[in-house]
């Protein structure tokens, strides 16, 4: 399975909002060169809010055929409504992704039986590999521990995306949970330590902006390298913690146009970083050497 630093990739886009494909392509080929794991395309971070579903499945479909096959990508295909995840998470499949990320449905608030049927529905309806996504602070609504232990009895739901940012929820994860299914974390400025508890990779923000430290710093931190793999993160510190001044992808597509990759637009209700912050932004990536 999937190990180390998986970027949740942004997706570019020009001024007028529409999908900036050349950029995407530039994107890829980064990751490629800078050692990048694996991709998350249309994750929160890319977007997902606010992509249509036609257009959703073209940027899945789009990256898996600039990736050629040099990377695994994972594409992002949850909804808070179970139809809507199924033809997404089939869309996917027939593009060529390695593996889906299905996030908790968002503002319905289900019942963890609610949340249980909706992703066994998904792994029964689509024959792919499938990754769960708890992200609460963005989706008001919180898988269990148990309630994962169950899916994972299924053959295709084979990890979780932990962004709950609680060490002690991804540790018992990780100990109680079979040889064949995989934490991930999803929270950039404790994804070291829960690597190191023995969770297999991050999907993370950080990794737009510093892909090779990314790198680096997960496959110390996999393989059981504390020392080399806490060095890194330390340098990575400010990064991490400047990608969230404000919502997420606001400062990571800022800090990337100022790299000269893509330019900054985002789709509203989301805007360009705010000025305030452009300082902060700038000095943590020049602290990793990013800028």
């Amino acid at each position: 399975m999937i190990k180390g630093s998986i970027v949740a990739m942004v997706t570019p886009m020009h001024p007028n909002g529409a999908i900036d494909w050349k950029g995407l392509e530039r994107l890829v080929d980064y990751h490629i060169t800078q050692g990048t794991d694996a991709i998350v395309s249309v994750g929160t971070t890319g977007e997902s809010a606010t992509l249509n579903p036609e257009e959703h499945a073209e940027v899945i479909a789009h990256t898996v055929k600039a990736v050629d096959g040099r990377l695994p990508v994972i594409g992002g295909t949850g909804s808070n409504s179970t139809a809507e995840s199924i033809a997404l998470t089939k869309s996917a499949q027939l593009a060529g992704v390695t593996a889906c990320l299905l996030v908790v449905p968002y503002y319905n608030k289900p019942p963890q039986e609610g949340l249980y049927q909706h992703f066994r529905s998904i792994a029964e309806a689509v024959d792919i590999p499938q990754i769960l996504y708890n992200v609460p602070g963005r989706t008001s609504a919180d898988i269990d521990n148990d309630t994962t232990l169950r899916l994972a009895e299924l053959d295709n739901i084979v990890g979780i995306k932990d962004a709950t940012n609680d060490l002690n929820r991804g540790r018992d994860l990780i100990e109680r949970a079979p040889d064949n299914f995989f934490v991930y974390s999803g929270e950039d400025g404790t994804a070291c330590e829960l690597m190191l508890a023995g969770a297999s990779g991050t999907i993370s923000v950080t990794a737009n902006v510093a892909p090779r430290m990314m790198h680096e710093m997960c496959h110390f931190a996999v393989s059981g390298d504390q020392d080399n793999a806490l060095d890194i993160d330390n340098r990575l510190r400010d990064l991490h913690a400047a990608m969230f001044v404000q919502s997420n992808p606001i400062p990571a597509k800022w800090a990337l146009s100022q790299m000269g990759l893509i330019n900054d637009a985002i789709r509203l209700p989301l805007i360009s970083l705010d000025a305030q912050y452009h300082s902060v932004v700038r000095a943590a990536m020049q602290s990793t050497d990013a800028a």
